[in-house]
C-alpha cells in the first residue's frame, strides 16, 4: 500500500511504477489504430500515476496498484478523447472485410484465407495485409451495433479495467454465438487473441512468441476481430469491389 509512511519518495515511486505505465500503454495500443503513439499514452499515463499517488496518500483501503492501474488508464483515455482518433474510412472498409468473410464461409463452409479476401474485395494482397495494419483498433461492438448512440466510443471500449471483449457482451446468446465463433478462427488467430485477451502480451511479446513480427500480429489481430463481428454481428449483404489502392 502507498502511503508517506513507506520509506520511499515521490520520485522513487515514479520510478517504481513507469514500468506499469509502459505496459498498460502497449497492450492498449493494439486497440488504436497506427496514428497514435505510445509515447502520448505513456505521457498521460504518467499523469494519471502522479494523480493516483496524490489521491491514494488521503487513504484508501486498496491495494495502490489496482488502483493506479484505473487512473493511469483514465489519463490514457482522456488524452485520447482530446483528439478525433477514430477512423471512421477505415471503419467502413472493415465492414466489407465483414461482409466478404461471410459471404466465403457460405460458399466454402470454412474461414476464407487472405488471398481469397482480398481477391473478393478487389484488393492485392498487400494492400489488403495494409488495410489490416491500419484497422489496428477496429473493435468487437461498437455502439451502433447495440442501437444507440449515446455513450462515448472510448468509455464504450475501455472502461472496463480488464481489456477482455466479452465484457462488452451483455446478451447471453452474442456471448454464446462469440464463443463459437472463436473456436472457429484459424489456429494462428486464436493464438493470438489467447496470447492478447487471456496471457495480456502485448504486440511484440506476442510476435516473439509466433516468430513473425508486430506488425504481423496486428493484421492477425485485425482480421480475427473481423472474423468475430463477421460471426456474432454480420447480415448478409451485397458485396462491392473496390479498385486496388495500388492502382488508385
Amino acid at each position: 500500500m502507498y502511503s508517506a509512511e513507506d520509506g520511499l519518495t515521490k520520485e522513487q515511486r515514479v520510478v517504481q511504477y513507469a514500468p506499469l505505465v509502459k505496459r498498460i500503454a502497449y497492450h492498449l495500443m493494439a486497440k488504436l489504430p497506427a496514428s497514435v503513439q505510445v509515447e502520448d499514452l505513456v505521457q498521460n499515463g504518467m499523469l494519471g500515476l502522479l494523480d493516483a499517488m496524490g489521491r491514494f496518500e488521503e487513504g484508501m483501503g486498496a491495494q495502490f496498484e489496482t488502483y493506479a492501474v484505473q487512473r493511469i488508464r483514465g489519463a490514457m483515455l482522456d488524452g485520447l478523447r482530446e483528439n478525433d482518433w477514430l477512423p471512421r474510412g477505415v471503419r467502413r472498409e472493415m465492414r466489407r472485410v465483414e461482409t466478404a468473410i461471410q459471404q466465403l464461409e457460405h460458399l466454402h463452409g470454412r474461414p476464407p484465407t487472405e488471398t481469397e479476401l482480398a481477391a473478393a474485395l478487389g484488393m492485392a494482397l498487400a494492400d489488403y495485409q495494409t488495410l489490416l495494419q491500419e484497422a489496428r483498433g477496429h473493435q468487437l461492438i461498437y455502439i451502433e451495433d447495440l442501437g444507440s448512440d449515446d455513450e462515448q466510443y472510448l468509455d464504450r471500449n475501455f472502461a472496463a479495467a480488464t481489456p477482455d471483449p466479452l465484457a462488452a457482451l451483455e446478451d447471453a446468446g452474442m456471448r454464446d454465438a462469440l464463443i463459437k465463433a472463436i473456436e472457429h478462427l484459424p489456429e494462428r488467430e486464436q493464438m493470438v487473441m489467447a496470447l492478447y485477451y487471456e496471457e495480456e502480451l502485448n504486440l511484440r511479446e506476442i510476435g516473439e512468441v509466433l516468430n513473425v513480427t508486430e506488425s504481423r500480429v496486428c493484421q492477425l489481430h485485425s482480421q480475427a476481430i473481423a472474423r468475430l463481428r463477421a460471426a456474432v454481428t454480420g447480415e448478409d449483404k451485397p458485396l462491392k469491389k473496390t479498385r486496388s489502392r495500388r492502382a488508385a
